[in-house]
């Protein structure tokens, strides 16, 4: 038996606790880079707080998902306002912003040479600035992977930095920053992080420690959201909290699949935002491992568990689960994918490239191309 950990050097979770972030960040540095998103009223808070102890705060907002051009001019930015320390307030977006600025702001390089994928995808020389992650969603768990997701648009890709010590040097969840999301984003973050518990269950390089995450998570998750999409619930969203950490904590240390392996294509090919993609994808990728006669029997035995979970979560029987959570999906009011481009797309080139992406290495079975591509020309069928 082997396995391997990465995590963030300290992980704060529960209600009450964005009390500590202040004093985190004040312990690491003085010279602050807050990078938050708009709608996030409690930033304003933290900011009065570190001013009040003596910070220097340079603010950035982040505003969808960030892509190669705001990352070089940020990066300029927090160099000439001689940064130490980056916090992130926000969604998985302002996250993985925050995290590639405190990654490239020390970097001898730009930023090329690290991204992987369209880049040289080398390993960073200098070590990152120090990070603390807040999140105010749940869904990517970016508040303690150890990868950022950056959009290149001339190449229509969505593609990864990644280093182990980009991992934050505290990570504070507090749930409560999530109270009042509105349904649409708590829909779609929130399928997400079941996606990302999910995966990494089903995923070829699965281990002892993550096995323990994801089966605690995936049927927590799944009633959560579920749970939400009827009515707020306070109980129902430290749940998904907690589900969209253990699914950070899983993916970096056991890999993902196929959902995502697609859905990094197609956002950078189209847009689409990333839980739009992973909700619409899930059951047409849990339905092609379902049939496909080379699924290793140890993956058809955790497939099964999944469904029973979901049944248990939705109602039904197991035997329909797959079914039964696509009509949960579509009841709850996910975006169709058809209605979100306007451009034909190139079903088999989005699939070619989907099966070289790096998140396809767990994926439990080779789905050969053709097999991709018709799953994707389904996803963009209006039902």
């Amino acid at each position: 038996m082997q396995f391997a950990l990465a995590a963030p050097a300290r992980i704060e979770f529960g209600r009450g606790k964005a009390a500590l972030v202040a004093p985190a960040v004040i312990a690491l540095g003085l010279r602050v880079l807050l990078v938050r998103g708009r709608s996030v009223a409690w930033a304003d808070t933290l900011e009065s707080d570190l001013k009040a102890q003596g910070a220097a705060i340079t603010v950035v907002y982040g505003s969808g998902e960030p892509d190669l051009p705001l990352l070089l001019e940020l990066v300029e930015q927090a160099r000439v306002n001689k940064i130490d320390v980056v916090v992130g307030v926000g969604g998985g977006s302002v996250i993985d912003l925050a995290k590639a600025l405190a990654a490239l702001v020390p970097a001898p390089a730009g930023p090329m040479r690290y991204l992987e994928v369209v880049g040289e995808g080398r390993p960073l020389e200098a070590a990152p600035l120090p990070f603390v992650a807040v999140p105010t969603t749940s869904g990517t768990g970016a508040e303690v992977t150890k990868n950022a997701v950056i959009g290149i648009p001339e190449a229509g890709r969505k593609v990864s930095l990644r280093d182990d010590r980009m991992l934050a040097n505290v990570a504070v969840i507090d749930p409560a920053l999530t109270d009042g999301c509105p349904a649409a984003v708590t829909l779609a973050s929130g399928l997400d992080a079941i996606v990302q518990v999910i995966e990494p269950y089903l995923s070829s390089k699965a281990t002892v420690l993550t096995d323990v995450l994801c089966r605690d998570a995936i049927p927590r998750g799944l009633q959560a959201l579920h749970t939400l999409v009827g009515a707020e619930n306070a109980a129902a969203r430290d749940d998904l909290a907690l589900t969209s950490v253990y699914g950070g904590l899983a993916l970096a240390n056991s890999g993902l699949g196929a959902v995502h392996g697609v859905a990094g294509v197609l956002g950078g090919t189209t847009g689409i935002a990333h839980g739009v993609l992973c909700g619409r994808f899930l059951p047409l990728v849990l339905r092609d491992h379902d049939a496909a006669p080379d699924l290793p029997d140890s993956v058809r035995a955790r497939l099964e568990e999944v469904k029973v979970w979901i049944a248990a979560a939705l109602g039904g029987p197991k035997e329909r689960s797959i079914d039964a959570l696509e009509a949960w999906i579509d009841r709850a009011g996910l975006p169709q994918l058809s209605d979100l481009v306007e451009q034909p797309l190139d079903f088999d080139a989005i699939a070619a490239a989907s099966a070289l992406s790096s998140s396809m290495k767990g994926n439990p079975v080779t789905i050969p191309n053709v097999r991709l591509s018709r799953m994707i020309r389904a996803a963009f069928t209006k039902r």
